[in-house]
């Protein structure tokens, strides 16, 4: 058996860490980084915040958990954000990553976007809701951006937490522009 199969066996059981599998193998990091690098290449492995993860154990987890594509919380099916395309699903955590994601995915073939009301929990289409971003209330992610079946009852919870009333359109980049560091946000530019 080949290095890499063994590495295979050892996250397996439990190995999760370059630095591990390095001791086990009483070989320096670099070496066992370089089989580490190759084994994501061939796609049969995936590094989660320093750890070693089997891709099959990886995408079992996704499919079972549900794991947000942005920022890789756990996904609430009130807030989740997902995105249908050509021969593959892309689920977000809540909207705020949900639109952070469509800059990345805007180009592929998306077939359908589907959010909740956050009120009535009821299904809505991304496209066609009306978010409040930058409230005060944070379900999820920060800046909190909230999705909404009608553009009133997102103004009378803007009214009631803050933030501004935003469609698709003008929240995708009013969310990108929060998220840059140092830039204030200039509502009326967004608008």
């Amino acid at each position: 058996m080949n290095r890499k199969d063994q590495i295979l066996k050892l996250i397996a059981e439990g190995y999760n860490t370059v630095k591990s599998i390095a001791d086990y193998f009483n070989v320096s990091l670099m070496t066992i980084y370089r089989d580490v690098r190759e084994l994501e290449r061939e796609g049969k492995i995936v590094r989660k915040h320093g750890e070693l993860v089997l891709k099959s154990v990886e995408e079992k987890q996704v499919q079972e958990v549900g794991i947000c594509a942005y920022c890789e919380k756990t996904l609430d099916k009130r807030l989740e954000f997902v995105y249908k395309l050509k021969g593959k699903t892309v689920y977000a955590c809540c909207a705020h990553c949900g639109l952070l994601l469509f800059k990345g995915i805007q180009d592929k073939e998306i077939q359908s976007c589907m959010t909740r009301d956050f009120i009535s929990g009821n299904p809505i289409s991304c496209f066609s809701a009306w978010y409040v971003v930058a409230s005060s209330a944070i379900p999820c992610c920060s800046p909190s951006v909230i999705a909404f079946g009608n553009r009133e009852d997102a103004e009378k919870f803007a009214t009631g937490f803050g933030g501004k009333v935003l469609s698709f359109e003008e929240a995708v980049p009013a969310v990108e522009a929060l998220m840059k560091r140092g830039q204030p946000v200039v509502w009326e530019a967004l608008r």
